[in-house]
């Protein structure tokens, strides 16, 4: 006989989804002459304020579903950024425990989140020690390590269940170009690269999935290199996405492509997309949006028409201090004006030079 608190848990993440899970999908303005549409799948607008609202109700529902969680389990996970966030919002709901380990340096408004969902967080000086540290603390207290890195990709049903691929193509049906050309997305842990990657082999679309990648991330040297172990060491600058290792949710070899983005185009984007169409977004969305500017440029040059999707993945006001704040870019030696006169040049004439 199924457990009935496992049977009322699963309602009330299944109740979320019924209220949230719908995302705007928003068309980026280009010329309409270029026959090129760009779409911005709007993840911000989550009760958590992000996508990684939908890989924390997959990661809890799959723990629920092969028995792992339980009324007095406590969940435990390694991320000091938007998944824990989400994590924190869906143990509350559910009346759990949650604890995450973070690096000391994560920006105090994460926290603040964190914790005010009800999360604790547990810190690690060295954020590589951050996987040991979690999977220590839930073996300790009995609890559930939730591991973003590993189970992202298993844990989303890629086949349909109105996952984000499904979503996209269903708000894609009625427009000129329904079957985009390339989908564009960023990896943190992997999830959506694979998800979107899957759902199109499944469905035999026609459609190319590019991966974006930041400064200092791994995934685009083991994606080149075909080595699982690659690594560089160090962390991302841009929230989100970029791991100084290739996580095991990374699935290379559903890719077509993966672009590197400086990190200070990532930043230029996403003040260029604000003042373009007053949408406020975080730094990995300005990596999803230079790439797709840079693959629209290909398109033109070679004659192709069609459409292009990607992602908001979170709101801009948790990046007030940095992204936004003229004294931290500077600090951190960010020159975004190149970066800007290029994609102004893009918009005007549809070169990328």
């Amino acid at each position: 006989m199924r457990d009935a608190w496992v049977d009322e848990a699963v309602r009330l993440l299944e109740a979320d989804a019924n209220r949230s899970a719908d995302t705007h999908l928003h068309e980026f303005p280009l010329p309409s002459s270029w026959g090129i549409d760009l779409y911005l799948k709007d993840e911000s607008v989550h009760p958590t304020g992000s996508l990684k609202h939908r890989l924390a109700r997959s990661l809890i529902l799959y723990g629920l579903v092969n028995g792992r969680i339980g009324p007095r389990t406590t969940l435990v996970e390694a991320s000091g950024g938007s998944t824990a966030v989400s994590e924190a919002y869906f143990a509350r709901m559910l009346g759990l425990d949650f604890v995450t380990v973070v690096p000391r340096s994560t920006s105090r408004e994460k926290i603040e989140l964190i914790e005010f969902y009800g999360g604790r967080c547990h810190y690690v000086d060295v954020p590589g020690e951050m996987y040991s540290e979690a999977e220590r603390l839930a073996r300790e207290c009995g609890g559930h390590y939730l591991d973003q890195f590993t189970y992202a990709e298993r844990a989303t049903d890629w086949r349909g269940n109105n996952n984000i691929a499904e979503s996209v193509f269903q708000q894609l049906s009625a427009e000129r170009y329904p079957v985009p050309t390339w989908i564009v997305v960023g990896a943190g842990t992997g999830g959506t690269s694979a998800t979107f990657g899957r759902y199109v082999r499944y469905r035999r679309l026609d459609t190319q999935i590019a991966v974006v990648d930041p400064e200092n991330s791994a995934f685009y040297g083991g994606w080149e290199t075909g080595a699982r172990d690659f690594a560089t060491g160090m962390p991302s600058r841009i929230e989100g996405i970029g791991r100084p290792r290739v996580e095991p949710s990374f699935i290379a070899s559903v890719i077509d492509e993966m672009i590197r983005v400086p990190d200070a185009a990532s930043i230029a984007a996403i003040r260029l997309l604000r003042e373009r169409t007053r949408r406020w977004a975080g730094g990995s969305t300005g990596t999803n949006l230079y790439g797709a500017f840079e693959l629209i440029a290909r398109m033109r040059r070679s004659g192709e028409r069609g459409s292009v999707v990607t992602l908001i993945c979170d709101a801009g006001d948790r990046y007030a201090h940095t992204y936004y704040d003229d004294a931290w870019v500077a600090a951190q030696g960010f020159h975004l004006a190149p970066h800007r006169a290029r994609m102004e040049r893009f918009l005007e004439t549809g070169e990328w030079s």
